[in-house]
């Protein structure tokens, strides 16, 4: 009777100890499966209503969480060199992410055109009376500060610069304008009114809130936006699923929402 007891311990224990193992790996591969993943974009200024949106549908498809730092393409560029630690870099220029496929800092086959910027004068609706829909009326005495982003390094800046010259007005402006650091600073200049005028990127524009006139591209080279994966990343794969949103089906129609000329529409 004791044997019985003693075998029927032993075999009770067993079980036991195989139930409690097969539900801690269950649990061990549960936790596993609901691990969130991170990206750090490192993204233009003119990208930060667009990528803001995108960011949290991507983020409810891959139980993913995504931190951007937005600011202008030159400066991002700069600190990517210098090792800031992104998985994504977006530029607002082309030549950019050219420039750091040149120095091996990004993964040459993910880098891809995902859209085409446009500018604009801008205005605050009660900030004057006078009407400034073009780049001849930022002549008018009225107009004492014009805003742009600094030509140096933000691609939306020198885009600027390149219409008024080619418009024949910059020698005419150049002692009026105030430089923002990027595209979005540029706008609070106008926002506070801190500059009666300046000339922006169409995805910053918001209805009501500021008058928007698009300028004539042909005034200025392209504003072709490049993005890619940076080769110090450990998330190569969600940082490629991430591109591809942008351009699928759920982000496409929200960047050509923020006014983005996307490949294929052009």
């Amino acid at each position: 009777m004791k044997n019985i007891n003693f075998y029927f311990i032993i075999s009770f224990t067993i079980l036991l100890v195989l139930f409690s193992s097969g539900c801690n790996e269950k649990q061990l591969s549960e936790e596993i499966n609901d691990e969130v993943r991170e990206l750090t974009v490192a993204a233009a200024s003119d990208l930060t209503l667009a990528f803001t949106e995108v960011g949290k549908l991507f983020e409810e498809e891959t139980n993913s969480k995504i931190t951007f730092s937005f600011g202008s393409t030159g400066q991002l560029a700069d600190q990517i060199e210098h090792g800031a630690p992104f998985d994504i870099f977006a530029a607002a220029n082309i030549d950019f992410v050219d420039n750091l496929r040149e120095k091996n800092l990004i993964i040459p086959d993910t880098q891809t055109t995902y859209a085409f910027g446009r500018i604009g004068v801008t205005t605050v609706p009660d900030s004057t009376t006078i009407e400034i829909e073009t780049l001849e009326d930022l002549l008018k005495p009225e107009v004492v500060k014009i805003a742009i982003a600094n030509p140096e390094h933000a691609p939306y800046g020198l885009a600027a610069k390149q219409a008024l010259e080619t418009a024949g007005l910059w020698d005419q402006v150049e002692h009026k304008l105030v430089f923002g650091r990027n595209i979005s600073e540029t706008l609070t200049f106008i926002e506070t009114k801190n500059a009666e005028a300046g000339i922006i990127a169409l995805s910053l524009y918001k209805e009501g809130e500021v008058n928007f006139h698009l300028i004539d591209d042909a005034l200025h080279a392209p504003l072709e936006q490049s993005i890619a994966v940076i080769n110090r990343t450990n998330e190569v794969d969600l940082a490629i699923e991430f591109i591809n949103f942008i351009k699928g089906p759920i982000g496409k129609p929200i960047m050509e929402d923020y006014g983005f000329i996307v490949p294929g529409d052009k």
